[in-house]
């Protein structure tokens, strides 16, 4: 197994090889990950708070402006390039194992002289339906900010609304669906043996086919964001290597573990809601 995960792919073209080898440490892809999304969102707020001399009141500037559901299409377009930031610092670490089984099935393929599709097509695929989840969201947070369930600052203004997220994603972590769908993601070679495809067509269908595996596995987890903080890096570290671990075929204990985890904290933020409404007076 160690050989085959330092195959260097070489019946691949170029390109495609380097980006198997890439993806055969998923580890190293998610740190990557996690720190170009925190210098990518520096290095945004550095250019438009340009000139200003407090970065704290800057930084609650940007938040009010993408919170600002009046702000029309810039606004939109803020929150959904966040959005699509955020998704492809989480989801793309755990699509590693698929990318890179794809790819050493293809290199034997081409070993053999077979014709073979690009990884990159595959990947496309997968993340057709990752960016069209971030443009869903992007909606789903311009109607929770108009209702006002989500503050300027892009986190929840409701104790209890956080606390059903979070029981939510707790109750998930146990259901058929999820784990019908993480059984997909952790064994993705039995998938691309019976649906392996030589067109380019097919190899998409086969990516987004993936897309929907992962996204059934992830959806709720995603949602936390809402709870937590949608510009919160640490909350989105945690979760993308969570769901990364997941992936790597870990077992139910670690995924009943999490949902029982994620239980408590919504447990918690109800609880903490219902006592703030009903303090005890003295008589």
């Amino acid at each position: 197994m160690t050989e085959t995960t330092h195959d260097p792919l070489a019946h691949l073209p170029p390109a495609e090889s380097r980006l198997g080898s890439v993806f055969a440490r998923p580890r190293a892809v998610a740190a990557f990950c996690v720190v170009a999304l925190t210098v990518l969102g520096w290095a945004y707020l550095a250019l438009l708070t340009a000139g200003s001399y407090d970065p704290l009141s800057a930084f609650d500037a940007l938040c009010r402006a993408m919170a600002d559901t009046s702000s029309g299409f810039t606004g939109a377009a803020l929150i959904a390039l966040m959005w699509g930031a955020m998704t492809l610092a989480m989801m793309l670490p755990s699509a590693a194992p698929m990318i890179f089984t794809y790819a050493e099935i293809a290199d034997t393929a081409a070993r053999k002289g077979e014709r073979i599709v690009s990884p990159f097509v595959l990947a496309g695929g997968y993340l057709t339906i990752w960016f069209a989840v971030a443009a869903g969201a992007t909606l789903a947070q311009i109607g929770l900010t108009r209702v006002a369930l989500l503050d300027t600052g892009m986190a929840s203004a409701s104790g209890l609304f956080s606390g059903a997220i979070f029981l939510t994603a707790g109750l998930y972590q146990f259901s058929a669906l999820k784990h019908a769908c993480l059984t997909q993601c952790q064994r993705p070679f039995p998938f691309f043996f019976a649906n392996w495809a030589t067109t380019t067509g097919g190899v998409y269908r086969l990516g987004l086919r993936q897309g929907i595996f992962c996204l059934g596995c992830c959806w709720a987890m995603m949602g936390v964001m809402f709870a937590v903080g949608l510009m919160n890096v640490i909350w989105m570290a945690g979760l993308g290597i969570v769901m990364t671990i997941e992936k790597m075929g870990t077992g139910r204990k670690f995924t009943y573990a999490v949902g029982v985890a994620l239980i408590a904290v919504g447990l918690f933020f109800i609880i903490t809601a219902f006592a703030a409404h009903w303090p005890v007076r003295a008589g």
